[in-house]
């Protein structure tokens, strides 16, 4: 009988640490949902280090650097054509001929003319000789005062009548020479000779075909000159125009080669501009190096050029940039947790280091640091009455940039600016003691960051949502460089999880 006895109060013991177990489980699961993130409803992405590519696209077409357009001088029937499509050319080369005979016989011609011209001349000099003689022999009499004046006169004249007539013979010569340097040039002319060192692109013209040269004389080839160097021809838009500078290397590919990847360089920004349905558009020619040959004239290329890029640097999801939190202000100014404009109290003392301070510099710098610093707090504190034109608000993006902007005040561009002249009084005894070197870098390092676009982003600190300022650089449409209060693997708020359906 004891052995029932015994086994129900195992039974009992196994039931109670069952549901010992039970309310144990229960309130681990309630204390840690009670402890949970409230922010885990966010979306992050993390701060990484890479490289951001700035980049402008466009399409264009390939072709030689330069081509030739090659016609006729001079009319007449095409006899033979020496060249066709992709021959390789020389110099004077002939690469088609004319039919010469009625150019022959115009030359025959002219010669015969300057023959005739050249015998008027012998003729007109023994007329002269002659008249000079007689002049000569009644000049004589008349000094013996044999004949009468008006003899000797008639004399004179008649020598000046042949003089003039050898001169008329002469010019007539001239004339007729030319005539005839007419007549070999149009001979030649009926050679088509290549005039440059190329490779024959285009023929359009056959033999028996008739060549009329008038002032739109027909393109009978078009050669190119070395298809070793190339160019694209691409049309930027007015927008981006102002970003492309000489020298920008150009990455581009062509159907050709899908997965080829070809570069080049901008070589021109020419001034021409072109409007279409007003968009105005600028040429802008890319060299490229064809130098075996794969590339081809006319091939259309899908090129890339590069204007900025910057290796190495912060940079987060542009999604970061746009999110706020609900019931959060949309442009926080980051005075708060962040501690930092966007990154500038970290700047300058980075600049500074750059610049490699003395002691007297050193001393002048933290002076002004501190000044800085005591003016943001007194007006974050609202112990200050105004804040000094540009202030050192977040470039307008805080509360008064929003006020402003509502009401109809400065823009963004503008209070940048303001806040670069106001650094610059801020820091003008710091400035003085700087050598002409160290001012002239100081003065563009800050009005880079001075001037430099901002933002907010929100990041997760201790599962809270917790603003941070940054300062923006180069963005390739999907990444931004960030400076500022902000670290990499840092989470960053991209947006909200949709509540389960």
């Amino acid at each position: 009988m004891a052995r029932p006895a015994s086994a129900s109060r195992t039974l009992h013991r196994l039931l109670a640490l069952s549901a010992l177990v039970i309310v144990l489980a229960a309130s681990w699961w309630l204390w840690s949902g009670r402890t949970q993130s409230p922010a885990s409803g966010f979306r992050t992405g993390n701060v990484e280090r890479g490289d951001v590519r700035v980049v402008i696209s466009a399409t264009g077409t390939l072709r030689a650097t330069t081509t030739v357009a090659v016609g006729s001088q001079v009319s007449g029937q095409v006899k033979s054509v020496a060249v066709d499509f992709n021959d390789q050319v020389s110099k004077d080369q002939p690469i088609a001929m004319l039919d010469s005979a009625p150019f022959q016989t115009r030359l025959k011609q002219a010669q015969a003319d300057l023959a005739s011209a050249r015998a008027s001349v012998n003729e007109a000099k023994a007329t002269q000789r002659n008249a000079e003689a007689d002049y000569a022999r009644k000049s004589d009499l008349l000094a013996r005062q044999l004949i009468a004046r008006s003899d000797a006169d008639l004399a004179m004249a008649a020598r000046e009548q042949a003089s003039a007539r050898v001169a008329s013979a002469q010019a007539a010569v001239q004339q007729r020479q030319a005539g005839v340097d007419n007549a070999e040039l149009d001979v030649a002319y009926t050679v088509i000779r290549s005039p440059v060192d190329g490779v024959i692109l285009l023929r359009a013209v056959e033999p028996g075909q008739t060549v009329a040269a008038s002032f739109q004389t027909p393109v009978l080839f078009q050669i190119a000159e070395d298809l070793a160097q190339m160019q694209i021809d691409l049309s930027i838009d007015e927008a981006d125009v102002g970003q492309i500078k000489e020298g920008l290397p150009v990455s581009f590919t062509v159907d050709a080669f899908p997965d080829r990847q070809f570069a080049g360089e901008v070589k021109q920004v020419r001034l021409s501009a072109t409007s279409n349905s007003n968009v105005v558009s600028y040429p802008v020619v890319v060299q490229v190096d064809n130098a075996d040959q794969s590339l081809l004239p006319g091939m259309t290329a899908s090129a890339e050029i590069v204007v900025s890029r910057r290796d190495g640097v912060l940079r987060v999801p542009n999604a970061a940039l746009r999110f706020t939190p609900p019931g959060q202000d949309a442009a926080v100014s980051a005075t708060g947790a962040s501690g930092g404009r966007g990154g500038l109290m970290q700047d300058l003392p980075r600049v500074a280091d750059a610049l490699k301070l003395d002691a007297t510099q050193r001393a002048a710098f933290d002076m002004a640091m501190e000044g800085v610093l005591e003016r943001a707090a007194a007006r974050t504190a609202g112990r200050a009455p105004a804040a000094p034109p540009g202030g050192m608000g977040g470039g307008g993006r805080g509360p008064s940039g929003q006020a402003a902007a509502a009401s109809g005040g400065p823009s963004p561009e503008a209070m940048r600016q303001r806040m670069a002249e106001a650094m610059e009084r801020n820091f003008v005894e710091f400035r003085a003691s700087l050598s002409d070197e160290q001012q002239t870098t100081w003065d563009a390092e800050l009005r880079a960051i001075s001037t430099a676009r901002r933002g907010t982003l929100w990041k997760l600190v201790d599962g809270q949502p917790q603003s941070v300022a940054v300062r923006l650089g180069a963005s390739d449409g999907t990444v931004t460089e960030v400076n500022g209060d902000i670290a990499e693997g840092d989470a960053v708020i991209i947006g909200q999880e949709r509540p389960a359906a």
